[in-house]
């Protein structure tokens, strides 16, 4: 079991775009990078909504709805010493909430093998 914490500053949402992973999905992005404070058993998780997705109320049901996905998908599944961004797409907000879990989950296992692959290469 994985403890998730927050990311806020803004320079770690910057490190895992520019020097991480990527996984796209229908309701969902995935961005995920080696954490920089590697801890046991946790990993750091950021949301992020721009405005192309629409209002101030959209954009605050879309980081919600990806909150509440993450506290039943992410502790069972995510890998520790990893830092994750989920991204809001256009239909995150009116998607069926089962869809969005899955579309976490199968983007969040692609990831974590990505990343294990590129821990053996290393």
């Amino acid at each position: 079991m994985v403890e998730v914490f927050i990311l806020k500053k803004r320079k770690d949402f910057v490190r895992v775009a520019s020097k991480g992973l990527k996984v796209v999905t229908s309701g969902l992005i995935l961005q995920a990078a080696l954490s920089l404070s590697v801890q046991d058993d946790c990993c750091h998780i950021g949301y992020t909504a721009t405005k192309k997705l629409g209002k101030a109320h959209i954009r605050n049901r879309t980081k919600r709805r990806l909150r509440a996905a993450v506290r039943e998908v992410f502790p069972q599944t995510a890998l520790s010493g990893v830092d994750y961004v989920l991204i809001g797409r256009y239909n995150t907000a009116t998607c069926d909430f089962q869809k969005l879990k899955d579309n976490m989950h199968k983007a969040l296992e692609q990831i974590n093998a990505l990343l294990n692959e590129k821990k053996v290469t290393k």
